[in-house]
């Protein structure tokens, strides 16, 4: 008898590991699809526009503890259904966005040609930044004439940028930032853009470099030079498309194409900025972009 029971007890036990393999294993591609749903999440909603998405994969006819073996493993198989379901439709939306990144910037290149033929000797003469022009071919310098040589500033404004203090708190960027950030709003562009412009070749890796390149673009869509605007934008965009600025960028670069008589490519923008950034295009830059879209007549 004892040796009847010590053969069923050994025969339960070997049952049974198979079923705790296959729920570890279940459990093992559980948790990597859930990191890579995650991964491709970050992509998808850059600048972690609104939240991680979870499955629902809980149906309403299955209690939420059990106890049975059977049960717990086609649960965990229902989730791994559902995740790899989700990640496939995330991947999706991560080709579609970088379609979309490379159809614009095929565009802009297309209008940033078309405008270096139409380019007046002032506009042509125009410093790119740094940033921008690191992605374009260097253009021929037009010979300096009276139209083309800056004007020297006048004592006056001399004084009035002067009169304008400089941060000194020791945050080398957060200095530089702000100065720039004072000469922007009292309308020194010129000026603004040199600051900015210094501070985000300095530190082109920093946190907040997303909102140094996005006023760089300002100060110069401001100073009536939207075709110079365009090209910090968009760079800003493309190089951090999780800063913290991104969104405003493409807001922006919509906004500058519009001044160039680019609305097509302006409601592209626009639409990217609904796509890429829901959250931001419904809450904070709501009213703008209903604006920006109905300037540039956008469908």
């Amino acid at each position: 008898m004892t040796l009847k029971y010590a053969l069923l007890g050994g025969v339960a036990l070997m049952l049974a590991v198979p079923a705790v393999a296959q729920d570890a294993n279940i459990e093992g591609r559980v948790g990597k699809l859930e990191k890579e749903m995650r991964a491709v999440q970050r992509q998808v909603f850059p600048n972690g526009a609104g939240k991680f998405l979870e499955p629902e994969i809980q149906s309403p006819t299955t209690p939420k503890t059990t106890t049975s073996s059977s049960t717990a493993t086609a649960d965990l198989l229902v989730r791994v259904d559902a995740l790899e379901s989700q990640l496939a439709a995330l991947t999706g939306q991560v080709e579609q966005q970088g379609n979309n990144l490379r159809s614009m910037e095929a565009r802009l290149k297309a209008v940033e040609g078309e405008l270096k033929a139409q380019a007046t000797p002032v506009e042509t003469a125009t410093a790119l930044p740094a940033a921008a022009a690191a992605s374009t071919p260097p253009a021929a310098k037009p010979k300096p004439s009276p139209t083309t040589t800056a004007a020297k500033p006048s004592a006056a404004r001399t004084a009035a940028v002067a009169a304008i203090e400089k941060p000194a708190t020791g945050d080398a960027f957060e200095d530089g930032y702000n100065y720039g950030y004072r000469l922007w709003e009292a309308k020194f562009y010129p000026e603004a853009q040199v600051q900015l412009e210094e501070t985000v070749s300095k530190f082109p890796k920093h946190k907040r470099a997303s909102f140094a390149r996005n006023l760089l673009g300002r100060a110069w869509l401001d100073d009536k030079k939207p075709a110079t605007a365009v090209k910090v934008f968009y760079d800003n965009y493309k190089t951090d498309p999780r800063g913290e600025r991104a969104p405003e960028s493409l807001f922006f670069l919509g906004s500058a194409l519009t001044d160039l008589g680019k609305a097509a490519e302006a409601c592209e923008a626009f639409a990217e900025l609904t796509k890429s950034y829901p959250d931001a295009a419904k809450a904070r830059l709501a009213e703008r972009l209903a604006a920006g879209r109905t300037r540039a007549k956008c469908k």
